[in-house]
């Protein structure tokens, strides 16, 4: 056993070596342009597969990779250790720029280990009542993207409804935690439940740590600010998204919207005000984003052109 994991080792150490010694790419300097790696660290349960799915779709005809970052039974929260090298991987791996990484971890601020430049973070968000009720269904009837596999709570036929009624723990507001913590990031505050600090701490990475964050319910605007702004990626994902808008949203079968009582309930908690507080903050956000972004005309939305140009050059060139 200790044989094989020390050639598996040596293996790696191998390929990462021809990676980053002899690479025929090691010396080339990146252009700016190039030089980008995007981090899309999906919240389950927000639209994020019909998203990622129109990443893969561009990356060939645009020209970048697309890489999935599956963490181990899905734990948002990496080692210290694992930190450190996908910190590394980001950073260094040439081959991979221009990059878009999509997995289900929480932030994780560059900045703290020293790299030169730092990724841009992008996300998505939803209602968060929406949330934990498409995520109670999924786990039990799964959606039709992958019909085949077995989901965790299969079987269990109980609805939402019933799940909260009895006071259920798949439906507990202790489970609307999680769209705080994902943007508040790895530290030990982050994952108390009910803790405004890390609202805070998510407020504020949301404004300054991320480049775009959308909303589920707006996805397609979403989309189309990132073409205007970042087309090196996106360039054609508006018009893809819209042309493909049924293929590229699951479904989770199912399922069945909560009574009035039910969200009442769910409601009457402080976790729910605080999650809805902060998605409240981030749909105020990115509407705002949007309004100093777009015209509209007849129903319809335009990306506003350059407004700005710069003048009074001084020293005149001959």
């Amino acid at each position: 056993m200790h044989k094989e994991r020390a050639i598996a080792r040596h293996e790696v150490r191998e390929i990462e070596q021809r990676h980053t010694m002899d690479g025929p790419r090691q010396d080339t300097v990146l252009d700016e342009e190039d030089d980008m790696v995007i981090i899309y660290n999906r919240v389950p349960k927000t639209a994020s597969t019909s998203f990622t799915n129109i990443a893969y779709d561009l990356c060939a005809k645009n020209k970048y990779h697309v890489l999935h970052i599956n963490t181990t039974k899905n734990n948002p929260v990496m080692s210290l250790q694992d930190q450190v090298r996908f910190v590394k991987n980001i950073t260094s791996w040439k081959e991979m720029k221009p990059g878009f990484y999509h997995g289900h971890i929480s932030y994780l601020d560059f900045a703290k280990f020293g790299v030169k430049k730092k990724p841009i973070y992008i996300n998505v968000i939803r209602d968060p009542i929406e949330r934990l009720v498409s995520y109670y269904y999924f786990l039990r009837f799964g959606d039709d993207y992958r019909p085949g596999l077995r989901r965790r709570k299969q079987g269990d036929k109980k609805t939402f409804d019933e799940c909260v009624a009895e006071g259920g723990s798949d439906c507990a507001p202790e489970k609307l935690w999680l769209q705080i913590p994902f943007f508040c990031g790895h530290s030990s505050e982050c994952w108390n439940v009910g803790s405004r600090w890390a609202m805070d701490q998510a407020k504020y990475n949301l404004i300054n740590e991320y480049f775009l964050v959308g909303v589920t319910e707006e996805l397609e605007d979403f989309i189309m600010l990132l073409e205007a702004a970042l087309p090196r990626f996106f360039r054609g994902a508006t018009e893809l998204y819209r042309t493909g808008k049924k293929s590229h949203l699951r479904k989770t079968t199912e399922k069945k919207l909560p009574t009035k009582q039910t969200i009442a309930k769910l409601q009457q908690s402080d976790i729910w005000k605080m999650e809805n507080e902060f998605y409240e903050f981030a749909l105020e956000q990115f509407q705002f984003i949007r309004a100093h972004a777009v015209r509209e005309k007849d129903g319809d939305l335009y990306i506003l052109a350059q407004n700005f140009f710069y003048e009074k050059i001084y020293p005149k060139s001959n």
